[in-house]
Protein backbone atom coordinates (compact mmCIF):
# COMPACT_ATOMS: atom_id res chain seq x y z
CA UNK A 1 0.00 0.00 0.00
CA UNK A 2 1.06 3.73 -0.31
CA UNK A 3 0.80 6.04 1.76
CA UNK A 4 -0.87 9.59 0.34
CA UNK A 5 -0.57 12.01 3.07
CA UNK A 6 -3.85 13.86 2.31
CA UNK A 7 -5.77 10.72 4.63
CA UNK A 8 -2.84 11.79 7.48
CA UNK A 9 -4.75 13.25 11.01
CA UNK A 10 -2.28 14.71 12.81
CA UNK A 11 -4.35 14.37 15.84
CA UNK A 12 -1.54 15.90 18.67
CA UNK A 13 -1.90 19.04 17.05
CA UNK A 14 -5.96 18.90 17.32
CA UNK A 15 -7.08 20.72 20.46
CA UNK A 16 -10.15 19.15 22.51
CA UNK A 17 -13.27 19.32 20.54
CA UNK A 18 -15.17 18.70 17.22
CA UNK A 19 -12.88 18.79 14.35
CA UNK A 20 -14.65 17.89 10.72
CA UNK A 21 -12.85 16.87 7.28
CA UNK A 22 -14.09 16.11 4.26
CA UNK A 23 -12.36 13.87 1.58
CA UNK A 24 -13.05 13.05 -2.30
CA UNK A 25 -12.40 9.38 -3.24
CA UNK A 26 -11.96 8.62 -6.69
CA UNK A 27 -10.24 6.27 -8.58
CA UNK A 28 -6.39 7.22 -7.61
CA UNK A 29 -7.49 6.61 -3.89
CA UNK A 30 -8.49 2.67 -5.30
CA UNK A 31 -4.96 2.68 -6.94
CA UNK A 32 -3.09 2.73 -3.72
CA UNK A 33 -4.33 -0.59 -2.68
CA UNK A 34 -3.16 -3.64 -4.20
CA UNK A 35 -5.59 -5.70 -2.49
CA UNK A 36 -8.95 -3.72 -2.73
CA UNK A 37 -11.87 -5.50 -4.69
CA UNK A 38 -12.81 -1.64 -5.80
CA UNK A 39 -11.41 -0.47 -8.87
CA UNK A 40 -12.97 2.73 -9.43
CA UNK A 41 -15.79 4.66 -7.84
CA UNK A 42 -16.47 8.05 -6.57
CA UNK A 43 -17.22 8.19 -3.07
CA UNK A 44 -17.58 11.59 -0.33
CA UNK A 45 -16.60 10.66 3.00
CA UNK A 46 -17.38 13.52 5.84
CA UNK A 47 -15.80 12.87 9.03
CA UNK A 48 -16.21 14.20 12.55
CA UNK A 49 -13.51 14.06 14.94
CA UNK A 50 -14.29 14.52 18.47
CA UNK A 51 -10.58 15.04 20.44
CA UNK A 52 -11.10 13.91 23.78
CA UNK A 53 -7.95 13.75 26.71
CA UNK A 54 -8.18 9.57 26.47
CA UNK A 55 -9.81 9.10 23.31
CA UNK A 56 -10.81 10.54 19.67
CA UNK A 57 -14.34 9.78 18.54
CA UNK A 58 -14.53 9.46 14.66
CA UNK A 59 -18.27 9.47 12.76
CA UNK A 60 -17.59 8.48 9.45
CA UNK A 61 -20.04 8.88 6.74
CA UNK A 62 -19.83 7.81 2.72
CA UNK A 63 -22.23 8.63 0.17
CA UNK A 64 -21.20 7.64 -3.45
CA UNK A 65 -20.75 5.04 -6.04
CA UNK A 66 -18.19 1.94 -6.70
CA UNK A 67 -18.09 -0.22 -9.48
CA UNK A 68 -18.49 -3.36 -8.93
CA UNK A 69 -19.37 -6.98 -10.87
CA UNK A 70 -22.99 -8.28 -10.94
CA UNK A 71 -23.42 -11.57 -9.38
CA UNK A 72 -25.48 -12.58 -12.17
CA UNK A 73 -23.72 -11.76 -15.64
CA UNK A 74 -20.67 -10.39 -13.99
CA UNK A 75 -20.33 -7.44 -16.29
CA UNK A 76 -19.34 -3.82 -14.22
CA UNK A 77 -22.56 -1.76 -12.29
CA UNK A 78 -22.32 1.21 -10.41
CA UNK A 79 -23.23 0.23 -6.93
CA UNK A 80 -24.65 2.73 -4.47
CA UNK A 81 -22.75 2.88 -1.24
CA UNK A 82 -24.18 4.92 2.20
CA UNK A 83 -23.06 4.31 5.36
CA UNK A 84 -22.51 6.17 8.61
CA UNK A 85 -19.78 4.71 10.65
CA UNK A 86 -17.96 5.21 14.27
CA UNK A 87 -14.68 4.64 15.38
CA UNK A 88 -13.35 4.69 18.78
CA UNK A 89 -9.57 5.60 19.27
CA UNK A 90 -8.39 5.63 22.90
CA UNK A 91 -4.71 6.51 24.36
CA UNK A 92 -3.23 3.78 25.79
CA UNK A 93 0.03 2.13 26.43
CA UNK A 94 -1.48 -1.46 26.33
CA UNK A 95 -3.49 -3.37 23.40
CA UNK A 96 -6.94 -3.95 23.42
CA UNK A 97 -9.26 -7.32 23.13
CA UNK A 98 -11.53 -4.89 22.41
CA UNK A 99 -12.63 -5.24 18.41
CA UNK A 100 -14.30 -2.02 18.99
CA UNK A 101 -11.16 0.04 19.95
CA UNK A 102 -8.25 1.28 17.97
CA UNK A 103 -5.46 1.88 20.50
CA UNK A 104 -3.30 4.94 19.77
CA UNK A 105 0.45 4.43 22.00
CA UNK A 106 1.69 7.06 23.46
CA UNK A 107 4.60 7.16 20.43
CA UNK A 108 2.33 7.82 17.59
CA UNK A 109 1.06 11.50 16.96
CA UNK A 110 -0.93 10.86 13.73
CA UNK A 111 -3.36 9.04 12.23
CA UNK A 112 -3.81 7.22 8.72
CA UNK A 113 -7.27 6.68 7.93
CA UNK A 114 -7.20 5.41 4.31
CA UNK A 115 -7.56 2.18 5.25
CA UNK A 116 -10.56 2.94 7.68
CA UNK A 117 -12.22 4.77 4.48
CA UNK A 118 -11.28 1.71 2.58
CA UNK A 119 -12.97 -0.74 4.88
CA UNK A 120 -16.13 1.64 5.11
CA UNK A 121 -16.50 1.40 1.60
CA UNK A 122 -16.64 -1.95 1.14
CA UNK A 123 -18.51 -3.13 3.98
CA UNK A 124 -21.01 -0.31 2.33
CA UNK A 125 -21.73 -2.61 -1.12
CA UNK A 126 -24.51 -4.90 -0.85
CA UNK A 127 -24.42 -8.18 -0.16
CA UNK A 128 -26.07 -8.99 -3.75
CA UNK A 129 -24.85 -7.03 -6.91
CA UNK A 130 -27.35 -7.07 -9.88
CA UNK A 131 -28.10 -5.36 -13.14
CA UNK A 132 -31.88 -3.71 -13.44
CA UNK A 133 -33.81 -5.98 -15.21
CA UNK A 134 -33.42 -6.59 -18.84
CA UNK A 135 -29.33 -4.81 -18.89
CA UNK A 136 -27.37 -7.87 -17.70
CA UNK A 137 -25.09 -9.12 -20.32
CA UNK A 138 -27.72 -11.62 -22.99
CA UNK A 139 -24.92 -13.71 -24.35
CA UNK A 140 -23.65 -14.65 -20.72
CA UNK A 141 -26.93 -15.45 -19.45
CA UNK A 142 -27.85 -17.44 -22.46
CA UNK A 143 -24.73 -19.71 -21.67
CA UNK A 144 -25.78 -19.53 -17.80
CA UNK A 145 -29.38 -20.86 -19.17
CA UNK A 146 -27.35 -24.00 -20.70
CA UNK A 147 -25.55 -24.85 -18.23
CA UNK A 148 -28.48 -24.55 -15.95
CA UNK A 149 -30.28 -26.64 -18.73
CA UNK A 150 -27.88 -29.53 -18.57
CA UNK A 151 -27.07 -29.60 -15.16
CA UNK A 152 -30.48 -29.89 -14.37
CA UNK A 153 -31.10 -32.77 -16.80
CA UNK A 154 -27.58 -34.50 -14.64
CA UNK A 155 -29.68 -33.89 -11.37
CA UNK A 156 -32.89 -35.81 -12.90
CA UNK A 157 -30.44 -38.53 -14.26
CA UNK A 158 -28.77 -39.65 -11.54
CA UNK A 159 -31.80 -39.07 -9.30
CA UNK A 160 -34.04 -41.83 -11.78
CA UNK A 161 -30.63 -44.18 -11.79
CA UNK A 162 -30.64 -44.10 -7.67
CA UNK A 163 -34.87 -45.01 -7.63
CA UNK A 164 -34.19 -48.26 -6.97
CA UNK A 165 -36.20 -50.49 -4.35
CA UNK A 166 -35.15 -51.07 -0.97
CA UNK A 167 -34.82 -54.84 -1.14
CA UNK A 168 -32.54 -54.52 -3.89
CA UNK A 169 -30.27 -51.73 -2.29
CA UNK A 170 -30.18 -54.65 0.73
CA UNK A 171 -29.57 -57.57 -1.57
CA UNK A 172 -26.98 -55.45 -3.01
CA UNK A 173 -25.63 -54.17 0.11
CA UNK A 174 -25.20 -58.40 1.20
CA UNK A 175 -23.21 -58.80 -1.82
CA UNK A 176 -20.80 -56.23 -1.96
CA UNK A 177 -20.35 -56.77 2.23
CA UNK A 178 -16.67 -57.18 3.48
CA UNK A 179 -16.40 -60.63 5.53
CA UNK A 180 -15.29 -58.90 8.15
CA UNK A 181 -18.08 -56.56 8.37
CA UNK A 182 -20.75 -59.19 8.06
CA UNK A 183 -19.69 -60.61 11.28
CA UNK A 184 -20.10 -57.40 12.96
CA UNK A 185 -23.60 -56.44 11.70
CA UNK A 186 -24.39 -60.18 12.31
CA UNK A 187 -23.31 -59.51 16.67
CA UNK A 188 -25.54 -56.26 15.91
CA UNK A 189 -28.30 -57.48 15.27
CA UNK A 190 -28.03 -60.04 17.47
CA UNK A 191 -28.95 -57.56 20.16
CA UNK A 192 -29.37 -58.59 24.04
CA UNK A 193 -31.66 -56.98 26.45
CA UNK A 194 -30.20 -54.59 28.77
CA UNK A 195 -30.90 -55.97 32.49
Amino acid sequence: MKTNNEYIIPFVSLKIGIHKFEFEITNSFFDNFDYSIIRKGKVQVELSFEKKETMLIGNYKISGYVESHCDRCNDLLSVDVNGAYKVIYKFDSQPSNDETLIIIYPEEYELDISETILEFISVSIPSRKLHDDGACNKEMLNILEEYILVSEEIVDKDVSSSETSEEEKNNEDDTHVDPRWKALKELSSKKKPYK
